[in-house]
Formats: structure tokens, sequence, C-alpha cells
């Protein structure tokens, strides 16, 4: 009987069967968004749908477009910044595999929904990192403590962050 591992080691290996990469590749793009197009451009643009190509040869590379919902003027910025934002985007993913971008237009006034969920990066103070850590100090498993502690980041800045007033 072979040793007892941790459920985390293997979930990657049961799951990548089941789902297709490109649907883990969304959230990780979603989840480092702000570290791809910097802060001040993350609150002004979000990433909305990855276009997923398969290659119709065995020896080709799959590939991918991401198209970003931001403002007219915004998009503007960006598109002087595409190489820049590919670069990033496929550091992420060890490879080139998003190809292109494409931006959708949006309203710059027009609260939107899939952009409330970003918050500008500020770091916690050393009561709320001592009381993350203290939190998360049973965990055994070091993979399953960083992404516990990614979180607890992201809720503690949530909770801290000032309220958008609605328009």
């Amino acid at each position: 009987m072979s040793d007892l591992k941790p459920l985390s080691a293997s979930v990657a290996q049961i799951t990548s069967a089941t789902f297709s990469r490109k649907f883990v590749s969304l959230g990780r793009i979603l989840s480092q968004w702000d570290d791809i197009v910097g802060s001040e451009m993350a609150v002004k643009a979000q990433p909305l749908k990855l276009h997923y190509r398969k290659p119709k040869d065995s020896k080709e590379k799959p590939e991918a477009s991401l198209e970003i919902a931001v403002s007219s003027a915004d998009a503007t910025l960006l598109y002087y910044q595409t190489n820049l934002i590919l670069e990033r985007i496929n550091q992420v993913f060890g490879e080139r595999w998003v190809t292109s971008l494409r931006f959708v237009h949006v309203p710059a006034n027009a609260p939107s929904n899939n952009m409330e969920y970003n918050i500008p990066s500020r770091p916690l103070s050393p009561a709320e990192k001592h009381a993350l850590e203290t939190s998360l100090s049973f965990v055994e498993d070091p993979e399953i403590r960083k992404q516990l502690e990614k979180l607890g980041q992201g809720v503690l800045r949530k909770i801290r962050a000032p309220s958008v007033p609605e328009k």
C-alpha cells in the first residue's frame, strides 16, 4: 500500500483530462490580470472571453485570442501595449499560446458587472498579515496554504476597499 498523499497533489492530474486547458486558462488570466496589465489599467479593462482554436494537425500548436472589455479611449492605450500584454499573458502559461487580443468597446461611464471584482492592490497592514498567518497556521500543505493566503488577502482587501457609489 502506498503512502497517503494530499488530495491537492492529484487534483491537477485528475481534472486535466476532464477540463480542457482553455477553461483553466481564463481563470489564470483573471486571477493574474493586475500583474499582466498593471493595477491602473486592470480597473479599466477586463478579460471577457477566450477564443480557443484547436490545431488542425497534431504538429501545430493550439492558439487562442483574448477578448478584452474596455472603453474606446483605453482601447487605444492598450492597443499600443498589445505585444507587451501578449508577452505577459504567455509568461503565465510558459509558451506562446494566446496569439491575439481583441478589444470590445464598452461605454466609458457605464457601470459593468464584470469590473466589480477588480480592486486596486493595497498592501495588508501588519495586523491583517498576522491574523491571516495565524488563521492559516494549521494548514500543513504549502500549496494549499499559499492559495488560501492569496484568497484571504483578496477578501481582506475587498473588506477594506471603499465602496463605489451606484450611478
